[in-house]
């Protein structure tokens, strides 16, 4: 069985390194991963996303409908995610607007966060909707809103990773100094979701 999934967001969220944190705690489990990294314009601001499939699948890419949890750093991003959802697929999506580059220099409205989650829900099993960026905040820095989203997708039943193998590939791979800033934000991520 594989389970696969999807995180997508802007440049500059994290999402990259959000994704290397699965992959390596994958392998640590001695589970099978493939990732691949699609960059919109490679450059903070452009549109990121990454797709993982832990198991036994050979193709790190996700077909449409085939993602069983959707990580979305921005709430756009979520509903352009939808495609690869299904009725199954579980959404955790941060509320904080953050705007693409191509749509900052455009005259466009953003739509209502509130129309946002009430659309993902009309299409998936689950909406857990939270506030990343404040949590980073709180936590002690805007950087680690991407280790609250970790921690948030981690207290999903379904979620095959140990929350004490990714707090372990996370001291591995992030910066000695912003571990500590890092693990408050995961486990503040951890309790929002795990409610």
């Amino acid at each position: 069985m594989t389970y696969n999934i999807y995180i997508c967001g802007i440049g500059g969220q994290g999402i990259i390194k959000t994704s290397i944190v699965i992959g390596q705690t994958a392998l640590k489990e001695k589970q099978h991963v493939v990732m691949s990294e699609i960059h919109g314009m490679s450059q903070r601001g452009g549109v990121v996303s990454t797709e993982l499939k832990i198991g036994e699948d050979e193709s790190p890419i996700i077909q449409e409908g085939g993602a069983d949890l959707i990580l979305a750093f921005e709430p756009v991003e979520a509903v352009r995610a939808l495609e690869k959802s299904n009725k199954d697929t579980v959404v955790v999506v941060n509320t904080s607007i953050v705007l693409p580059s191509t749509i900052n220099q455009q005259d466009v409205d953003y739509p209502d966060v509130d129309e946002i989650i009430k659309e993902l829900e009309s299409k998936v099993a689950g909406v857990y909707p939270m506030d990343a960026n404040k949590i980073a905040l709180t936590a002690g820095h805007p950087l680690s809103m991407n280790m609250a989203m970790l921690g948030a997708v981690t207290a999903i039943d379904s979620f095959p990773l140990s929350k004490d193998d990714i707090i372990e590939t996370m001291k591995e791979n992030l910066p000695p100094k912003s571990i500590d800033i890092n693990i408050k934000a995961f486990e503040m991520g951890y309790d929002a979701c795990n409610k």
